[in-house]
């Protein structure tokens, strides 16, 4: 049975997932990157940058980061894509627009090659056709649910792992219904103050889970935590 988990979910010390308003120049919303920056400096990132044709404000942080370092938090990242068959992002991860899809034009924040590699189920409430990317990225519109996108993620993953990549909300719904198996938790060293919050309100020891595992990387303290 595909095991259900949430990989390299950065957050920063007073526990936001992502900064507010998200636009086109903010993918995380306002100061929401600062929480990121130990994967933008990662091999893994740098390469994910160089074949996906990545949107500008995306190129930006790579250019402004560097990338490249290969130590303890590039071996997180990298760990954290392995033996996935399949995503589940919400509708903010896959881009700034919001209600009905005036048109087909928004692809995604990664070009035409996106790092997933496999089916991706897309969380919203307005139907859009599939989408297939290069790279055996395909793009699935969920309309009914996450319980509904969960069971097609299982499907299409034929085994292999199921990753809940975000954002912040998807995450959360996942957890109250008991859906995910296993978090890695990277907590960056900083305070954004205002954003969108992982554990309010939220009993992760009532949930049934435990850490089980925390490392030091170079730029951020990984933690993993199970049921």
């Amino acid at each position: 049975m595909s095991k259900v988990r949430v990989a390299a979910f950065s957050v920063s010390l007073d526990g936001f997932g992502a900064g507010l308003r998200q636009d086109l120049q903010h993918p995380l919303g306002v100061r929401g990157t600062e929480a990121h920056e130990w994967f933008f400096q990662t091999d893994v990132f740098r390469k994910i940058q160089g074949r996906s044709g990545i949107t500008d404000a995306i190129k930006q942080l790579v250019e402004s980061h560097g990338g490249g370092s290969r130590g303890v938090d590039n071996d997180m990242a990298a760990q954290s894509f392995e033996n996935v068959g399949a995503w589940i992002l919400g509708r903010n991860m896959f881009g700034p627009v919001r209600g009905s899809w005036k048109d087909e034009s928004w692809k995604g924040w990664w070009g035409t090659n996106p790092p997933f590699h496999t089916p991706v189920f897309v969380l919203t409430h307005y139907a859009r056709a599939l989408l297939p990317m290069e790279g055996e990225t395909t793009f699935y519109f969920v309309t009914d649910g996450i319980e509904s996108a969960l069971k097609k993620a299982k499907e299409a993953a034929q085994g292999k792992e199921v990753r809940v990549g975000g954002g912040v909300s998807v995450i959360r719904q996942y957890l109250v219904a008991g859906l995910i198996d296993e978090m890695h938790l990277a907590f960056a060293p900083v305070l954004l103050g205002e954003g969108e919050h992982l554990f309010a309100g939220m009993n992760f020891h009532g949930l049934g889970f435990a850490p089980y595992k925390t490392v030091m990387g170079e730029n951020a303290m990984h933690v993993f935590i199970r049921k």
